[in-house]
């Protein structure tokens, strides 16, 4: 199998752009979040183009296909939390 260059791949291109605007998102979260959603959406975040490239240097293309299989279901799993985070902070008065 010929290896796939992940830095050429747009899908790992716009996962890293994702990854930074969570971080970007994140940043402006209440500091008793640190710990909670941040954190769990940063690492999430940074494991959607991780297992891109981790799958790319795989010798098989089965191998490949199952990390980026992880890689969706890391994209869901961040979905889901930027919908609570939605809701959460909707709902949260702001302070003057």
């Amino acid at each position: 199998m010929k290896y796939h260059n992940f830095r050429q791949l747009r899908i790992w291109q716009e996962s890293m752009k994702l990854t930074r605007e969570v971080y970007h998102i994140t940043a402006s979260f209440p500091t008793d979040e640190k710990f909670g959603l941040t954190s769990q959406m940063r690492r999430c975040g940074v494991s959607i183009p991780s297992n891109i490239a981790e799958g790319s240097g795989r010798t098989s293309q089965k191998e490949f296909i199952h990390f980026l299989k992880i890689s969706l279901s890391s994209t869901y799993e961040l979905e889901t939390q930027l919908i609570l985070t939605r809701d959460l902070f909707k709902s949260i008065p702001k302070k003057n």
